[in-house]
């Protein structure tokens, strides 16, 4: 089979999958994202306290937080993923 068949073969046997779940993890990944964001800001304001000074972050832990942002979505992207063996 080629591989435009098999596309089309999976988008069939996609379209007959109840999707009613899709906006319930949308909304709920939202949400936990949001209150991650929440609680990194307040570990970042709660630092800055700490040193008497204005948050201040570095080109270098911007490059590490943004790496270990991009791991964590990795990790989460393969959830499950032992299930499918």
């Amino acid at each position: 089979m080629d591989q435009q068949a098999i596309i089309v073969e999976n988008q069939d046997e996609l379209a007959g999958l109840d999707t009613s779940w899709v906006p319930k993890v949308l909304v709920l990944g939202g949400v936990l994202g949001a209150l991650t964001g929440l609680g990194a800001a307040y570990l970042l304001v709660a630092r800055s306290k700490k040193h008497a000074e204005p948050p201040n972050l570095s080109a270098m832990e911007g490059v590490r937080l943004g790496l270990l942002i991009f791991g964590l979505l990795r990790q989460v992207s393969l959830l499950g993923e032992d299930d499918k063996k």
